[in-house]
């Protein structure tokens, strides 16, 4: 301000002799305004860089370190934010990549269990397979071997009544030759499974005989087989053909067959005669 008011006396005396001098002139209100103001914005201006330039010769040297050390942190601590800002992302991206990888995996295992699962089925498919495959030709083989045993019974039959014949010895031979055949027949039947049914004094059984006559006999157990008229035929569990008996009546009542001792049971009774 001291040097505003300085300049602003300096022009006015300045001034002062001209208007004494040349009379004639005028200086216009507005020019001279606006140099002034001009000239003092350009002092202020000039004494505002004085006044740096003189805070910062005025700097002490600690202040000057303190600074450079506020300058060095902010500076690391942009580039620890940079840092960390890139390792946060780095670290999206590796969880990103391990929840798609166990994505994959657990797919993988859902496709690996579904084809083990597919397999077993498969495996126990072809098992059951093979099973009734074996089961069915066994039964139809068994099937081929009932329609040739049966077509052969009447030829059994046969050759039985002959070898039952009375005839003179001349004709011995060729019932012994009958009789082998009759021999060679039935072990053929036997390799096959094929049993004779002859009940002769066995209780009646309605699943294995047929009965064709009744016979009044208090000598034997009432419902019991008297005489076979025909031999009857068993293959394994099925009956091929009953036999044709005649049935007592007139008896006593067969007494119910003992039950038959649990393994565990027949073991202890014979422990216990062992014993004795």
């Amino acid at each position: 301000m001291s040097a505003r008011k300085a300049r602003t006396e300096t022009v006015a005396a300045g001034a002062a002799p001209v208007d004494s001098e040349e009379k004639d002139v005028k200086i216009p209100v507005e020019a001279v305004d606006d140099t002034e103001v001009n000239e003092a914005e350009a002092a202020e201006a000039a004494e505002n860089q004085v006044e740096d330039s003189n805070k910062e010769a005025t700097m002490t040297e600690d202040e000057m370190v303190e600074a450079a050390i506020r300058a060095g942190e902010e500076a690391a601590d942009n580039d620890f934010k940079l840092k960390f800002e890139q390792a946060q992302k780095e670290l999206a991206d590796v969880r990103n990549e391990l929840d798609a990888a166990a994505e994959a995996q657990k797919a993988a295992e859902d496709k690996a269990k579904d084809a083990t699962e597919r397999t077993a089925r498969l495996q126990a498919d072809w098992e059951n397979f093979r099973r009734r495959t074996a089961n069915e030709r066994i039964a139809e083989r068994e099937r081929a071997t009932e329609k040739l045993v049966t077509a052969l019974l009447p030829v059994v039959d046969d050759i039985e009544r002959a070898i039952d014949q009375e005839l003179s010895d001349d004709f011995k031979q060729f019932v012994d030759g009958v009789d082998a055949v009759h021999a060679k027949l039935l072990d053929v039947f036997a390799h096959e499974g094929v049993e004779p049914i002859d009940p002769k004094g066995e209780a009646f059984d309605p699943l294995e005989h047929q009965a064709v006559g009744r016979v009044e006999d208090a000598s034997q157990y009432d419902e019991t087989v008297n005489d076979v008229y025909q031999k009857g035929y068993r293959m394994a569990d099925r009956i091929l053909r009953s036999a044709m008996v005649t049935v007592t009546y007139g008896g006593d009542k067969r007494p119910a067959p003992e039950p038959e001792a649990a393994p565990e049971d027949a073991a202890a009774d014979t422990a216990e005669s062992t014993e004795e």
